[in-house]
């Protein structure tokens, strides 16, 4: 089980830190939404595209992405933004999956 979860920390660290503490720089609701609809569907994308380049594909970090976001429904949104836990995970879903398409390539 190492084998499978030590090599998902760096990307783990990003999205910890992209999931609690881009929150913490909104001022308001344009920012935060900003933030929600731009800034962290890219980097969650990104994240899922250069660890799909690394490594190769693994149901692991969706699911981790989506465990991740969603106590911070409660920490900085209202329970409406539950919805974007999902639609992160598939985000990074989408971006390990293309990622996965040219690990093989180098």
């Amino acid at each position: 089980m190492k084998k499978h979860i030590l090599p998902l920390l760096p990307c783990l660290a990003v999205l910890t830190a992209l999931f609690y503490l881009l929150p913490l720089l909104t001022r308001d609701t344009g920012g935060a939404m900003f933030l929600m609809l731009c800034v962290t569907p890219l980097a969650a994308f990104l994240t899922g595209l250069v660890y799909g380049l690394r490594r190769g594909f693994s149901i692991l970090l969706p699911l981790a992405a989506l465990l991740l976001f969603l106590p911070t429904v409660f920490l900085f949104y209202n329970s409406s933004a539950w919805v974007y836990a999902p639609a992160y995970a598939l985000i990074v879903l989408a971006g390990n999956g293309a990622g996965k398409l040219f690990h093989g390539k180098r």
